[in-house]
């Protein structure tokens, strides 16, 4: 019988990285892993998000910055593989002010990824996002496609990439990144515009669209983006990149338009217009024929079953994300 492998996920208490390891620990996982989560617990940072596998006798917890290299090369002498989730991910807060950005997804990053080369880390899946690519009018991109990001957020997430990358192709470690495109879903922190418009009409305040609402963006649920980072985890090639996408792209006007309908809601007394957002890249899509050719990758969740769903969560679960909006004076 062969040891588990011991994987450590970053970010594992926010949004996409609790998903990421309840799958992994669940029912339906792979069954011969171990989890160890290291999480800073800032803002949107919740250990509730994990409480389902807190008992679980291959799970761990680690509370402690990315930044810290000391604590990294600890883990990561004690780890085969790293699922890189944790990084400042919201565009608004990036424009009030970068820094944050560029210490936890560039300085971070460098930090992890020098740390995994010491330790001679197996594997090293870097998490990042489709805005790296910037803004694009038709078609979509390909993971050759030149990075051109248009905030402080995707700006940090570009660089952190490369440095991934670099780390690679310099001293060969086994880098896999995944670009994903808009996620939605349960246990979403609700700054992000999903939980944020189902919460605000749960409550009966308006929801705030940016400009015209023709931005245009590709829906992912979480379920297929955690599936997506485990076929690049344990069939994606190193050195290369992945795209992941949902297949369903919607303008904002037109998601705002099926959050109005699931919700009971109304456009002409519950959507306020407000100034758009500086520097809004106009249109997202991502090209996902590589994931799907080499590693058999293909989203699962229709986008309205999906919805719905993600609808009557926070509905059934207010006691989850009432107090974050209190504390975030969301």
């Amino acid at each position: 019988m062969t040891d588990p492998t011991r994987i450590l996920v970053t970010g594992g208490a926010g949004f996409i990285g609790s998903h990421y390891v309840r799958t992994l620990l669940g029912p339906d996982g792979p069954g011969d892993v171990t989890v160890t989560v290291l999480d800073k617990l800032t803002y949107a940072g919740n250990p509730a998000n994990l409480a389902e596998v807190r008992g679980h006798p291959g799970f761990a917890f680690v509370h402690g910055d990315i930044c810290d290299a000391g604590l990294a090369a600890r883990l990561m002498a004690r780890h085969d593989q790293v699922v890189h989730l944790a990084a400042e991910s919201h565009v608004d807060r990036s424009i009030d002010g970068g820094a944050a950005f560029v210490r936890t997804n560039v300085v971070g990053t460098h930090t992890l990824v020098h740390a995994a080369h010491e330790a001679g880390i197996a594997t090293f899946v870097h998490v990042s996002t489709d805005e790296v690519y910037g803004s694009i009018d038709e078609g979509s991109w390909t993971e050759d496609e030149p990075l051109a990001p248009n905030s402080p957020y995707s700006a940090s997430k570009a660089s952190s990439d490369l440095i991934a990358l670099a780390y690679h192709r310099t001293h060969g470690l086994d880098v896999r990144v995944t670009r994903c495109s808009n996620n939605y879903g349960h246990h979403h922190f609700p700054e992000k515009v999903v939980p944020l418009f189902v919460t605000n009409l749960l409550e009966g305040r308006p929801v705030p669209l940016y400009g015209d609402g023709a931005h245009v963006r590709d829906w992912l649920h979480i379920d297929d983006h955690v599936q997506g980072i485990e076929l690049v985890r344990t069939e994606g090639r190193p050195g290369e990149v992945y795209n992941i996408g949902g297949g369903t792209e919607l303008s904002n006007k037109e998601l705002t338009r099926l959050l109005l309908e699931a919700c009971d809601a109304d456009w002409d007394t519950d959507v306020t217009h407000v100034e758009d957002r500086k520097g809004h890249d106009r249109r997202y899509s991502v090209d996902c024929a590589k994931i799907r050719e080499e590693l058999g990758y293909a989203p699962r969740k229709d986008f309205r079953t999906g919805l719905a769903e993600t609808v009557r969560w926070y509905r059934e679960n207010r006691s989850w994300w009432e107090p974050l909006k209190e504390r975030a004076a969301l």
